[in-house]
């Protein structure tokens, strides 16, 4: 029997590689002669770099940076020397689960930390750079990853402005004239499965915004700061780009990676599944073991589980999802393919409890499963 456990990260428990691991260890529990495949994915989120050099034999590399609230921490980019690739997540240097709970507030937060990696990355003179554009805490627009490769925001005097939405209220102008001259003739490759445009009622926003700690309040008065940022970033660059599918991606990253470098945007499952060989290694499989830290409504929309599925479903292979939550619209994804959508965890009262014991749930989930399949 044939088995591919093919999961993204369990979000502030376990990442993709381990979870992968966990899973993997519960199927040889159960059918020690199984071929089982570990194949950890990811969606452009969190882990997409570890899980992309853990694929292609890459090297991860530490950064002094900023986080979004510019306090000093150590992040890491990937680099595949043998490709001239560079793998930068924006989760590693302007991540949401870097900034505690009570803190989150992106109208005084910026993106400089993903700036420091890009230029980190740019140092080593690849040919392509993967960015995966996907949970930051921040929606400056990607004012601060500007600033920190070089551009400087400027008022209507030429005073330098602060690139925080709580800072940008006068931004006038954007002085690209000292950018790390790094980012000429390099391929950059936007991985995201959020295709929403930079203002308005789908943007970045209205839509994500509160989800990183935008007061509704705030809403109206970010989006104006957004509005006023888009007219001098495409003056600046001479790219439109406010309305481009994924310019809202990351709190607006998309739109100034856009802008500044013409990047191509790729869903981020796309990007790592290939990388990994999803495809050929689910052709010949007998079953499918994927999941992530929540599976519900949305999981159907772009999701990395409903992703795998889509994949095993082209070759009539059965995929089992295994969440560390599993909403009642969760179940709703059973089908021919998905034969079964099961939390991990049972009997738990204490959050912390249940996060230290993912690694362990998620190996006795996927015993069960296989047991029950076999």
């Amino acid at each position: 029997m044939k088995v591919v456990c093919a999961p993204d990260s369990y979000k502030e428990a376990l990442s993709a590689v381990d979870a992968a691991a966990a899973l993997a260890r519960g199927v040889r529990g159960v059918l020690p002669s199984a071929d089982v495949v570990e194949l950890p994915v990811a969606d452009g989120g969190e882990g997409t770099t570890e899980t992309l050099m853990a694929a292609l034999g890459g090297q991860l590399i530490a950064v002094d940076i900023t986080d979004a609230l510019g306090r000093p921490r150590t992040a890491e980019l990937g680099w595949v020397a043998s490709e001239c690739l560079a793998v930068v997540d924006v989760a590693q240097g302007a991540g949401l689960h870097h900034i505690e709970v009570e803190l989150r507030d992106p109208y005084r937060s910026c993106s400089s930390g993903v700036g420091h990696l890009v230029s980190a990355a740019l140092d080593l003179d690849p040919r392509r750079v993967v960015i995966g554009l996907g949970g930051s805490a921040t929606n400056d627009g990607g004012a601060g990853m500007i600033s920190a490769l070089g551009g400087r925001l400027l008022d209507c005097n030429r005073r330098p402005v602060t690139p925080t939405p709580e800072g940008m209220n006068n931004v006038a102008s954007l002085d690209l004239s000292e950018l790390d001259p790094g980012l000429a003739g390099v391929e950059v490759i936007l991985a995201s499965d959020v295709t929403n445009p930079l203002l308005g009622p789908d943007g970045a926003t209205a839509v994500f915004g509160p989800q990183k700690g935008v007061t509704p309040a705030r809403v109206p008065v970010i989006e104006k700061v957004l509005a006023g940022w888009a007219d001098v970033l495409e003056t600046a660059t001479g790219r439109e780009v406010r309305d481009l599918p994924g310019a809202g991606a990351a709190g607006g990253l998309g739109a100034a990676f856009l802008a500044l470098t013409g990047a191509t945007l790729r869903p981020g499952l796309d990007v790592v599944a290939e990388a990994v060989g999803l495809e050929e290694a689910v052709r010949d499989a007998d079953l499918v073991l994927t999941g992530e830290g929540r599976i519900d409504g949305q999981t159907r929309f772009g999701k990395t589980p409903w992703g795998v599925a889509e994949i095993a479903r082209r070759h009539g292979v059965p995929v089992v999802m295994l969440g560390g939550e599993v909403r009642p619209e969760g179940r709703a994804l059973i089908d021919d393919t998905i034969v079964a959508v099961e939390p991990i965890h049972t009997g738990y009262t204490d959050l912390d409890e249940a996060l230290d014991n993912t690694g362990a749930d998620l190996e006795q989930a996927a015993a069960s499963a296989v047991e029950r399949i076999r």
